[in-house]
């Protein structure tokens, strides 16, 4: 009896060790080759994630989750997905599981801007407000806050960004932001109040096409800095033109100055409401700044925002 026992054991030993000696050789070749099946698994996901973004595009809903699902047990840490997952069933009108990406997005990096405005989208589709998902999400977040603010803002909620910006502590952003309020408020009751000149109307934009006309010149030519010039310029006299901010952005990408262009270009989208093809330029040059500042995750961000067919 025990010899059959000792003789059962050696066969199961003898049929396991060369499975375990390739295991620990297989082991050695993957970590010898990490870097090259990385790039392979890097590859597998960036092709399966821009095929989703494409089937996006073309309003294939159904296949661009599917693949973005995949992207997700790929990379399960790469939070763009949970971004592009929660944008895709949103489009899709899948509003509750659009909803839980969102917040999953947005509890990852919750001062990321463009999580917090795909949520709030979300949020106002089903008739709610921030306040019904407080509890699920890093609601005290001081950027949080600022990136609520600005949402607001570019929604013309005026009233909803001021009480914001109210329980935020003194910063220069507060100051601006509550400044561009006053401006918008104003200006929207100073039209109320009276009916304006049409010879002053028509001044106007005479003024700031010929400026415009000017500048989209000078960008044709690649004449980048008399643009950044100009453009300068002209965001001082009309702050409210988010072309101006587009070109002069684009120049200081142009030239080099690759932060400041960033910081001007993000600034632009405060003042940019349904002009689609603006915004595509926008979001390109915006791409191209931050892979140009090495971060690929913020410059795809920016890519997938642009529509097609614009």
């Amino acid at each position: 009896m025990k010899n059959t026992i000792f003789y059962s054991r050696f066969i199961i030993i003898l049929l396991l060790t060369p499975l375990v000696s390739n295991a620990q050789e297989d082991k050695l070749d993957i970590e010898e080759s990490a870097e090259v099946f990385l790039e392979e698994y890097t590859d597998e996901f960036q092709e399966k994630f821009f095929e989703a973004l494409k089937q996006k595009s073309i309003q294939n809903y159904d296949r661009s989750i599917n693949l973005l699902l995949e992207c997700k047990l790929l990379q399960a840490d790469d939070n763009a997905v949970n971004h592009e997952l929660a944008k895709t069933y949103f489009l899709d009108k899948e509003y509750v599981l659009a909803q839980e990406y969102a917040i999953e997005a947005l509890v990852i990096e919750p001062t990321n801007y463009w999580h917090l405005d795909t949520l709030m989208s979300i949020l106002e589709k089903q008739s709610n407000s921030i306040e019904t998902v407080e509890s699920t999400v890093p609601y005290s977040n001081n950027k949080l806050q600022e990136n609520l603010a600005s949402i607001y803002f570019k929604r013309k909620k005026y009233k909803e960004a001021l009480k914001v910006l109210n329980k935020l502590p003194a910063s220069n952003f507060k100051e601006q932001l509550t400044l561009k309020i006053g401006d918008f408020s104003n200006e929207k009751k100073k039209q109320e109040d009276q009916q304006p000149s049409i010879v002053e109307t028509e001044e106007n934009k005479s003024t700031t096409k010929e400026i415009e006309l000017n500048i989209k010149n000078q960008i044709k030519l690649e004449q980048y800095r008399d643009v950044e010039i100009a453009a300068r310029e002209a965001t001082e006299t009309y702050p409210l033109q988010p072309f101006y901010y587009y070109a002069y952005g684009l120049a200081l990408y142009k030239n080099n100055k690759n932060k400041q262009a960033i910081d001007v270009l993000e600034s632009s989208l405060d003042y940019l409401f349904d002009d689609i093809p603006l915004a595509n330029k926008i979001y390109k040059v915006l791409s191209d700044a931050y892979t140009k500042a090495n971060n690929t995750t913020k410059a795809n961000q920016y890519l997938t925002k642009i529509k097609p067919g614009f």
